[in-house]
C-alpha cells in the first residue's frame, strides 16, 4: 500500500489526485505508507474546540481560552491563530490583535473528560500509547494488522474519523518512523490532517530552524545560532564530536535528532512530568495573606487533580512571576508523597514565606512533580495526619462529584473569594 482514501478508506499502489471509489480528493500517498507504525495524535486547538462543539453559536467567531485581562491565552482555535494570538500570549496582546475575540475560562474537567474519551478508542487499538498532555499522545501500533486487518495507516485513519463522528472533535495524525519525527509530521497539516514521514526525514529537516527540535528552546536557539547552526541541516553537517564537545550530552542527541534519528519507544508507564494550577492576578498583589489565599484554592485544585488520576507527588513546586515578567519557581522534596491539599498548601505557605517579604507578584502557581501511583505507598503515607486529611478530602470529592464543583469548599478558599470572615 502507498495510497491510500481518508474518506472511504480505498487502498492503492499508486497515488491518484481523487479517490477511484468515492472521488474524494483526500488522498494520503508515501512510498512508505505501509512499512510506517509510530504515530502522533494530536487534538486541533482542543480547548478552543471543545468550547466550539458545545456553543455552535461560536462557530464563526474567534474564540480565546485564557485567563482574565492580566492573564494568558490557554489555547485559541485556527480563526485567532490568523489573527496573530498564540498559546502563552499575555491577553492584552491577544485581544489587541483580535479584539473581537469571545474569552472563555479554561473547564478543565471538561476537557478531561474528552481526552478520556479520545484516548479510550485510541486504546481500543493498542496499548502502546503514551501520553504528553490531555490533547496529544505517541501510539505504536506495530504488529496490530493482522489484529485490525489493515495497515497502521488505515487504523488510524478510521480512528480520525471515529473521534470526530462520536465527539464532535478532530484530531491530526502524523505518521512516521519513530516519535520525533511522528510528532514532526502531526503539526504539518494542521486541522484533520494526516502527515507522514519516512525516509526522506533528513532531508526534509535539513531547511528547518533548529528550533523545531525537542529540548532546543530559545535560549538554546541562540547558543546554537552563535555557534553557526541555524538550521537542521547545519547540525546534521557538524562533526558529532565537535557537538558533544561544546554541548555535552545534549549535542550527541541534538546530531541523531539532525538526522532523523530517536531510538525512544512508546512507553506507557513514563511518568508524567507534575500536575500544576497557577492564576494571573488582577492587579499585582503583595500582601503575603492575599498570596496565601489564593495558594490554598490552587492547591486544592491540584490535589483533587492527582486524586482523580491515582497519583501522588514526592516533590511540591511554587512558582511566582515579578511585574517585570521574570519567572521564579522553587521547590521542595517532602518526606512522603502526598495527594492532599492540606499539605501541599502547608509545604507550598513555607516555600512562600521567604519570598513574601512585599514585593509585588503578578503570578502565582503551585504544584506536584515526581509523581507516582498512589496506591503503591498507600500504607506509608496514608497514616496518621495525612490519612485524616485524605478521608476527608475525598469526602468532598464525592460531595462535589454529586452536587458540583461549588457545593462545598474550605473555609479559607471562601474568604478568598470575597466573603465576609465571619461567615
Amino acid at each position: 500500500m502507498k495510497a491510500f482514501c481518508r474518506d472511504c478508506f480505498w487502498r492503492g499502489e499508486v497515488a491518484l489526485r481523487r479517490c477511484p471509489d468515492c472521488e474524494s480528493p483526500r488522498i494520503v500517498a508515501h512510498d512508505d505508507l505501509g512499512a510506517l507504525s509510530i504515530a502522533h495524535m494530536d487534538c486541533d486547538a482542543f480547548y478552543a474546540s471543545v468550547e466550539k462543539r458545545d456553543r455552535p453559536e461560536l462557530r464563526d467567531q474567534a474564540v480565546i481560552v485564557g485567563g482574565g485581562k492580566r492573564g494568558v491565552v490557554t489555547t485559541c482555535c485556527y480563526i485567532a491563530r490568523i489573527k496573530g494570538v498564540r498559546s502563552a500570549m499575555p491577553m492584552f496582546k491577544a485581544l489587541k490583535l483580535c479584539p473581537e475575540a469571545v474569552v472563555i475560562k479554561p473547564d478543565f474537567t471538561k476537557y478531561r473528560t474528552e481526552s478520556r474519551r479520545i484516548l479510550g478508542m485510541a486504546g481500543e487499538l493498542t496499548p502502546l500509547i503514551q501520553n504528553l498532555s490531555l490533547d496529544e499522545a505517541w501510539m505504536d501500533l506495530s504488529g496490530t494488522e493482522r489484529l485490525h486487518g489493515a495497515p497502521p495507516a488505515i487504523t488510524l485513519a478510521k480512528l480520525q474519523a471515529r473521534i470526530e463522528a462520536e465527539t464532535g472533535l478532530t484530531v491530526s495524525i502524523g505518521l512516521a518512523i519513530n516519535k520525533f519525527l511522528a510528532k514532526v509530521a502531526s503539526d504539518l497539516d494542521k486541522p484533520r490532517g494526516f502527515s507522514v514521514i519516512g525516509h526522506e526525514a533528513q532531508a526534509f529537516l535539513a531547511p528547518k530552524p533548529v528550533g523545531i527540535l525537542p529540548g532546543v528552546g530559545p535560549a538554546m536557539v541562540q547558543s546554537l545560532e552563535k555557534a553557526g547552526y541555524r538550521t537542521v541541516g547545519d547540525l546534521a553537517r557538524a562533526d558529532t564530536r565537535a557537538l558533544v564537545d561544546r554541548f555535552g550530552s545534549h549535542g550527541l542527541r541534538l546530531s541523531q535528532l539532525a538526522h532523523g534519528q530517536d531510538a525512544r519507544a512508546v512507553n506507557p508507564n513514563e511518568a508524567r512530568k507534575g500536575i500544576s494550577a497557577e492564576t494571573t492576578f488582577n492587579e499585582d498583589i503583595a500582601n503575603r495573606g492575599e498570596l496565601e489565599d489564593i495558594l490554598a484554592e490552587l492547591a486544592e485544585k491540584v490535589a483533587r487533580h492527582a486524586r482523580s488520576d491515582g497519583l501522588a507527588g514526592r516533590v511540591v513546586t511554587l512558582k511566582l512571576r515579578t511585574t517585570d515578567f521574570k519567572i521564579h519557581t522553587r521547590r521542595r522534596t517532602i518526606p512522603v508523597a502526598t495527594q492532599t491539599a492540606k499539605t501541599l498548601f502547608a509545604v507550598g505557605r513555607e516555600i512562600l514565606a521567604p519570598e513574601a517579604t512585599g514585593r509585588p507578584y503578578r503570578l502565582i502557581g503551585i504544584g506536584l512533580a515526581e509523581l507516582i501511583e498512589a496506591d503503591a505507598v498507600e500504607g506509608d503515607f496514608f497514616a496518621g495526619d495525612e490519612k485524616k486529611a485524605l478521608a476527608g478530602e475525598k469526602t468532598l470529592d464525592a460531595i462535589r462529584a454529586k452536587f458540583g464543583a461549588g457545593a462545598v469548599t474550605s473555609g479559607r478558599i471562601f474568604r478568598a473569594r470575597g466573603a465576609p470572615k465571619d461567615s
